[in-house]
């Protein structure tokens, strides 16, 4: 196994122990033949090259000279497991209570199955289930002092099955039909703890599951003793449909950036659904934080019956500029209105791109302010959210055509100067419009000589 890395990617910098613990742990349980070594990438650029690698760390598995990438967790646990299973059987066979002690010791969680046989029928089926987790060791045990040690009752009825981990619900017996199906989806609703501690190890764990939708709750380290319990026995009846976590609010390094995301201020508790990064919706619990509640709430969440919530400044008490504000609140009055051709400029007040473009963009609007179907508009990125108002990068610019606001917007992608603004509206407005001729009367005094000759200033640049 071979890892490439940067040495001034964060992402790598929390693998390196996590990998290096896996190397050893491989010595000591005698896996033999395999080899867990590091490429700095910044330095072998052609070798990095040579293997595509897109980005840091990249980690691939070398057979006879061939390369799968590695896309588990990057836990030390889960980086054991995975090269176990690909370069040794799928389920391991225990006799001994000290094979049985050094497992408990040194994993995580486990899966243990209690047989009348090491061979047939039911072990075939728990190898078959076996390989759909590549992150989970499975073993296998016809002794009852061995069973034990596993939370299974030596006179237990066989075939008996049970997870491990060291999570407060520290075991799981599986009462289903011994078979691959059955007891994969046992596996996959019970391997998850309740509730997961976010974290920059357990990050990973979140987003890259099978389950997307997540219900989060954000509390302080006091006031958790009182939330999470009752968090912790709601996330029992939703195992395999939700991801529950836990975000410590008064963690600088991870709590503050996440609560920030999600628009969540203040130190009472709270909790959010978020149904992943796939469409990045959030759903708010309102009130206090109770069972009851909690419960019907995930079961919203899980139907599809929950009112999305996306985050707004307050709605400008006035709009007379050139170009409009756009807020959550007030998105589909000014940019889903269908009597207007509107122009959108998603931007982050921090943004480098987004400063250099506002002269730019108040000079488009400016030309533009005597055209009735035309709207030039703006919104802050970081503070405000709407479904319709999606966002790669800042700044990005939406167009979103008269009477026909149903569709996606068009995504402006030409020179940012104002004559290829106007050039693209031109051509993309559904209302045909044209440029007023310059007002030829004097000025008065107070006026804006370079407001009233805008038009000229454009038809000159065209």
């Amino acid at each position: 196994m071979v890892e490439f890395y940067a040495p001034w990617c964060g992402h790598c910098q929390s693998l390196a122990p996590e990998y290096a613990a896996a190397a050893t742990q491989l010595k000591e349980e005698g896996v033999k033949d395999v080899v867990l070594a590091k490429v700095d990438a910044t330095e072998e650029n052609e070798l990095a090259h040579q293997f595509d690698v897109q980005g840091f760390p990249t980690v691939y598995f070398f057979v006879d000279g061939e390369h799968k990438l590695y896309n588990g967790q990057r836990t030390k646990e889960a980086i054991v497991t995975w090269i176990k299973k690909k370069t040794g059987p799928s389920v391991h066979n225990i006799t001994t209570t000290e094979e049985a002690e050094k497992i408990l010791t040194s994993n995580e969680k486990v899966v243990l199955a209690y047989l009348d046989s090491l061979t047939g029928p039911e072990s075939d089926e728990l190898a078959a289930a076996s390989r759909n987790e590549d992150d989970l060791s499975f073993y296998q045990t016809v002794k009852p002092n061995v069973a034990k040690l596993f939370e299974i009752d030596a006179d237990a009825k066989r075939p008996a099955l049970v997870l491990l981990k060291k999570d407060v619900e520290k075991f799981n017996h599986f009462d289903g039909k011994f078979e691959k199906s059955a007891i994969s989806e046992f596996v996959f609703a019970n391997k998850l703890p309740l509730v997961t501690t976010f974290t920059r190890e357990s990050a990973s764990v979140i987003f890259e599951s099978q389950i997307k939708k997540q219900m989060l709750l954000f509390a302080t380290s006091n006031d958790s003793e009182t939330v999470l319990p009752v968090f912790r026995e709601a996330a029992k009846s939703f195992k395999g449909k939700l991801i529950f976590v836990y975000v410590q609010l008064d963690n600088e390094d991870t709590g503050k950036p996440v609560a920030e995301f999600f628009g969540v201020s203040g130190d009472e508790p709270k909790v959010i659904g978020y149904s992943g990064n796939d469409d990045g919706k959030k759903f708010f619990l309102d009130g206090e934080v109770t069972l009851d509640k909690l419960k019907a709430f995930a079961q919203g969440f899980v139907d599809d019956t929950l009112k999305p919530f996306y985050k707004s400044e307050p709605v400008p008490e006035t709009n007379d500029g050139d170009v409009k504000i756009v807020v959550g609140n007030n998105f589909d009055e000014i940019v889903l209105d269908e009597s207007k051709d509107v122009l959108l400029e998603i931007y982050a007040p921090w943004c480098g791109h987004c400063q250099s473009l506002e002269p730019i963009y108040n000079k488009l609007a400016r030309h533009l302010r005597g055209i009735d179907s035309i709207v030039v508009a703006k919104m802050d990125g970081t503070t405000n959210e709407h479904p319709r108002a999606k966002s790669d990068g800042y700044p990005t610019i939406l167009f979103f055509p008269a009477g026909n606001k149903s569709f996606d917007p068009v995504t402006v992608d030409t020179d940012r100067t104002v004559v290829a603004f106007y050039k693209f509206l031109k051509k993309h407005a559904a209302i045909p419009f044209k440029l007023s001729k310059p007002a030829s009367t004097p000025k008065t005094e107070g006026s804006d000589s370079k407001d009233s000759g805008s038009t000229k200033e454009l038809k000159d640049e065209l």
